[in-house]
């Protein structure tokens, strides 16, 4: 069980976690579990950090848990579907087409008719969206939601 929990929890981290009422510390196991009555200064420091050092922020605004929000730009699952295959997605967009790319723009809700458009905007924009061997899953997921809400066809996905 403990490697269950350590397993979740080891999705990573995304310090840009959004959700209502959460306070100063983001959403995440800090906050919902471990410092939920926060009312200190230091809880709330200890809460962020736990946030932040235990990678539970993904996992929580993917899921809807840990009280963070769903709402976010693209779909449930987007960012965790990235973070889990950021490496082969890179690949695919390289190339314009793949396996991945597919699993991606179905997770975002591309209609049949847009995927092409999306494929070749993913190839187009590569070097913007996975910009270093370096590049995390986070700054590749704001890259995509930049790229699609510049694009007239793909902005009507972006929440």
């Amino acid at each position: 069980m403990r490697s269950l929990l350590i397993a979740i929890l080891a999705l990573g981290a995304v310090t840009g976690a959004q959700a209502k009422d959460y306070g100063p510390a983001g959403c995440g196991l800090g906050t919902e579990v471990i410092f939920k009555d926060a009312n200190e200064w230091h809880e709330h420091v200890l809460a962020a950090t736990t946030n932040g050092t235990s990678g539970n922020q993904t996992f929580g605004m993917t899921s809807g848990t840990l009280g963070c929000d769903t709402n976010g730009p693209l779909a449930n699952g987007v960012g965790l579907y990235m973070e889990e295959n950021l490496d082969q997605i890179a690949a695919d967009a390289a190339q314009g087409h793949g396996e991945n790319l597919d699993a991606l723009a179905e997770l975002i809700g591309v209609q049949g008719q847009d995927q092409v458009i999306f494929q070749a905007q993913m190839q187009n924009n590569f070097d913007a969206i996975f910009a270093s061997e370096g590049t995390t899953s986070q700054s590749s997921y704001e890259a995509l939601v930049s790229m699609m809400r510049s694009d007239a066809t793909l902005s009507k996905y972006v929440g």
